[in-house]
């Protein structure tokens, strides 16, 4: 499921589909309605809240609801507050809440965001001075202390709607909006504008809030189509839509920042999308991660986004297997399932040469959970004897692998080319999630293994995010003719939780190859020459000076990308070097400058990983070989000087990020928060 298999498998079975479109079925013609447009209805905008049920709250709060009006980010009014409600669990209100903004300012793409939040006492007594008269304290000593009384506000659930509907009419009528739980302690942070749009689908015991749209005009209110903003000229966004049909194209990679939540103008997003038809499947593969988490901003299931990534899939295999797997992988997620099964829905259904080989896969993970709940299992029944208990596990798991249906699954996942599974060189790492190391006979590869690891119960998607943006580096390096030699492997999220990563080969860590020098494990690490004389016993004459000058380079790119992206957590075993020489870095759990640490004190003391034993080997052993130092820290200025040129994109692609729920990317604060991003804004200013 890794990049270099799947081009070489692409180049034989990759097409666009035979099978033609379905047609569409005919329109109804019925009688010609006469519409309003927006910009003629001058009246306050206003909605009826009506009730509140399910409200989770405790009996002695008072529940208030509070509703902003949003395009984007930008808050269009003053929040509109209704009173305070009493009671257990329903709440009837029953009032107009009115917003200081009329219809026709409205803007196509408002949302109206909604907080519910319980409002309650808290008391606190008042401390006595020490200054204070005889007097008082003679009342003190008679009286209690005065209390301080101040009001705190509970969030309870938030919830979003569309106040224009997908055909561009404002809506009318009752709804019933189910809400989502809330987190937030401050009470601005309650209203919610970049969360979702769609309603909780868990009903049962969700907070739902029944609101009604008045009726402004007897005749439907519409929005205008883009074909007659030319000749309106009311408000600024029709000139801007008019400006839209005029620009010329900016780059592919500008345009991405054109998806974020803080331009959701259908035009404007429609405008971006035209700028990535330009993109090469190759370049658009680079940024499909981010495409695919930027439909959460769209409010419309039907929008140009969803129709360009459909449209690319069906025609590159490449391209439909990681949109498939994007998808598939966030279907556990409440707020994207209907949306994200309707796109698989749609590119299965215009790609049904490729289901047969989704489907393989599918079943080959399905076979892989099993075996690793077998393990684990297993581990904790012979918890107390780890010899017996890896006899017993690794018995256990050849016995499973071994039977026809999973030897059948696991095999051929890819193409004809026939990669089976060599079950005795299969095994499970020592770790607490057990993740299962598989080994396939690879005939792509001239009949080299591939490994791949299974990993169940760890979130891989941040992981995948971090090896993406080196993957982007390496690129950009590339493109100025700096090869840095980085190995930003293959890691893909397959579903809740769950995922693969691919094994680079002929790779030891940091600390194995510390551990097999020295008898002494405490001593280990101060072995300076242990590194050197694994990368001479591994090569010799002139491969060696070859693998010094591979350690050089790529340990200068990693140590330009852990300082920009503020990679944490860094020690020796999750640094990996390749025979060849190559240094790269696995697991990524701290980024963005979140470093650990231990009663306070940061565990992070340098701001990348540069030891004594990296520099002896790019010194080739001689102490003071100051030519070679110098040449790698002149890869280092040049790596630093090309991400610079494009900090932007880097803040651009974390910023798509953002809703995707990943435990160091989860709100604004984190764009802007210093600390985590003073090494990117270096990158811009």
């Amino acid at each position: 499921m890794f990049e270099k298999e799947i081009s070489a498998i692409g180049a034989v079975v990759n097409r666009k589909s035979s099978n033609p479109p379905l047609p569409l079925p005919p329109k109804r013609r019925g009688p010609s309605q006469v519409n309003t447009c927006v910009w003629e209805v001058s009246t306050q905008f206003k909605i009826v809240l009506i009730k509140g049920s399910k409200v989770n709250a405790e009996e002695t709060a008072k529940v208030q609801v509070r509703a902003g009006l949003f395009h984007g980010t930008e808050l269009l009014c003053k929040p509109a507050v209704s009173s305070e409600s009493s009671g257990r669990s329903e709440h009837v209100w029953n009032r107009t809440l009115e917003f200081d903004i009329t219809v026709s300012d409205l803007p196509r793409m408002a949302r109206l965001c909604f907080a519910i939040y319980a409002v309650m006492d808290k008391v606190k007594k008042q401390k006595s001075t020490k200054n204070a008269c005889a007097h008082t304290h003679r009342y003190l000593s008679r009286s209690p202390l005065p209390l301080s009384v101040s009001l705190q506000h509970y969030p309870v659930a938030w919830v979003n709607t569309m106040v224009f509907d997908y055909k561009g009419q404002l809506k009318t009528g009752d709804i019933i909006l189910h809400s989502w739980s809330s987190f937030p302690d401050e009470l601005e942070e309650m209203l919610n504008p970049i969360g979702t749009i769609q309603t909780n689908p868990y009903t049962e015991n969700t907070t739902a809030l029944h609101i009604h749209f008045p009726d402004y005009n007897p005749h439907p209110i519409l929005f205008p189509p883009f074909d007659k903003v030319r000749t309106h000229t009311l408000t600024y966004s029709s000139m801007l839509q008019a400006l839209l049909q005029i620009w010329p194209k900016l780059s592919p990679r500008d345009a991405l920042e054109l998806l974020d939540f803080n331009y959701p103008d259908q035009y404007v997003r429609e405008y971006a999308v035209g700028c990535l038809r330009d993109m090469s499947d190759e370049e658009l593969s680079q940024y499909l991660l981010q495409l695919v988490q930027v439909l959460r901003y769209e409010p419309y299931y039907d929008c140009a986004l969803t129709r360009f990534l459909l449209n690319r899939a069906q025609c590159n295999r490449n391209i439909g297997h990681f949109l498939f797997w994007h998808l598939r992988s966030e279907m556990h997620m409440p707020a994207v399932t209907v949306q994200f099964s309707l796109i698989l829905e749609a590119y299965c259904r215009g790609s049904i040469p490729h289901i047969e080989v989704l489907k393989k896969q599918v079943e080959a993970l399905s076979k892989l959970k099993s075996v690793n709940e077998l393990i684990k299992l297993g581990t904790i029944k012979n918890a107390r004897s780890k010899t017996k208990e890896a006899m017993l596990t690794k018995e256990a798991m050849m016995t499973c692998l071994r039977q026809s249906g999973y030897t059948e699954t696991l095999s051929d996942l890819h193409s004809p080319l026939n990669p089976s599974v060599l079950v005795e060189k299969c095994r499970y790492m020592d770790s607490k999630m057990k993740p299962l190391w598989i080994v396939y006979n690879n005939k792509l590869l001239g009949g080299d293994t591939l490994g791949i690891i299974f990993k169940n119960g760890d979130d891989l998607r941040q992981d995948m995010l971090t090896l993406q943006i080196l993957r982007l580096m390496d690129l950009l390096w590339k493109e100025a003719n700096l090869d840095l030699r980085i190995v930003p492997y293959g890691c893909l999220a397959t579903g809740d939780r769950s995922g693969l990563i691919e094994v680079v080969s002929s790779a030891d860590t940091i600390a194995n190859i510390q551990l097999t020098s020295s008898n002494v494990a405490a001593a280990a690490a101060f072995n300076k020459d242990a590194l050197l004389n694994w990368l001479k016993e591994k090569n010799s004459g002139d491969a060696l000076e070859k693998a010094i000058e591979e350690f050089t380079l790529s340990c200068a790119g990693y140590c330009v990308a852990t300082y920009v992206l503020g990679i944490g957590d860094r020690h020796s075993d999750n640094i990996m070097v390749r025979s060849t020489g190559q240094l790269f870095h696995i697991d990524f759990g701290h980024i963005l400058g979140n470093f650990k640490s231990k009663f306070g004190i940061k565990r992070e003391r340098v701001p990348f990983i540069l030891t004594h034993d990296f520099i002896h080997v790019i010194q080739q052993g001689k102490t003071g070989n100051t030519e070679k130092f110098g040449s790698f820290r002149n890869y280092c200025e040049q790596a630093y000087l090309i991400l610079r040129r494009n900090g932007n994109l880097f803040i651009t692609l974390f910023a798509l990020m953002l809703t995707a729920g990943l435990p160091e990317l989860t709100s604004v604060k984190d764009i802007h928060v210093p600390k985590n991003w003073n090494r990117l804004y270096l990158l811009v200013f």
